[in-house]
């Protein structure tokens, strides 16, 4: 696949869970509750233990099933290393030119965080696909959301941090392509205890309030 089916696929989904466990084990377990809810993409962050040994579990497990990322990206190194584990898309906490650069040259997604506006646009100019707005909901959420895709209209931003089952649809009408949910989704009790049937409950109704949401918007646009 190439960055533009990537990207596409990812914005269909609607929404990129956010892996971040304490074992490679629990990441993959997670991410295959997710699946059975549903949801056809996720993230695991370079901050659980063994990462690249999840990645390369969910790639021969899923295939194309499942949009796979590596999250927590920090330099271009690291993004070659997932590429190579099964990685179809990138994702990063803060703004580095030369990891865009890396992922870009293999054609892959990359969405770096940022969130001035000055951030946003140098991570757009400098081949971001999307940009990630970090910690969104720190700074206003939705709202924010709304003032940045002010001047920039054509930026396609997924928002992270402040993401949830209640603002989720108001980040989409606001003008987010997706939603980045981290601990909401995937959170460290539910883990613990085994209960993985609530992560792939949470997981159906997080795409309930993504179809609800874009049904909405496509209401009010034809009114």
């Amino acid at each position: 696949m190439n960055s533009r089916e990537i990207l596409a696929f990812i914005t269909e989904v609607g929404i990129v869970p956010v892996v971040r466990t304490s074992t490679a084990e629990a990441a993959v377990q997670a991410i295959e509750a997710m699946y059975q809810g549903g949801v056809r993409a996720a993230e695991i962050t370079m901050t659980v233990p063994g990462a690249i040994r999840a990645l390369e579990k969910v790639a021969d497990r899923f295939g194309g099933k499942i949009m796979l990322g590596a999250g927590t990206v920090l330099d271009p190194e690291t993004a070659r290393a997932c590429m190579l584990a099964g990685a179809e898309f990138f994702v990063t906490p803060s703004l580095r030119v030369s990891t865009i650069e890396m992922v870009k040259r293999y054609s892959k997604v990359i969405c770096p965080g940022a969130l001035t506006p000055t951030e946003v646009l140098t991570a757009w100019e400098a081949g971001a696909d999307v940009v990630k707005i970090f910690p969104c909901g720190n700074v206003g959420g939705p709202k924010y959301i709304k003032a940045l895709k002010g001047p920039f209209p054509q930026i396609e931003m997924i928002p992270t941090g402040g993401v949830n089952l209640e603002t989720a649809g108001e980040f989409l009408k606001a003008g987010a392509c997706a939603i980045a949910v981290g601990g909401e989704l995937v959170d460290a009790k539910s883990i613990k205890e085994g209960r993985f049937d609530v992560i792939e409950d949470r997981a159906r109704q997080y795409l309930a309030v993504i179809a609800k949401a874009r049904s909405e918007m496509k209401a009010a646009a034809g009114a």
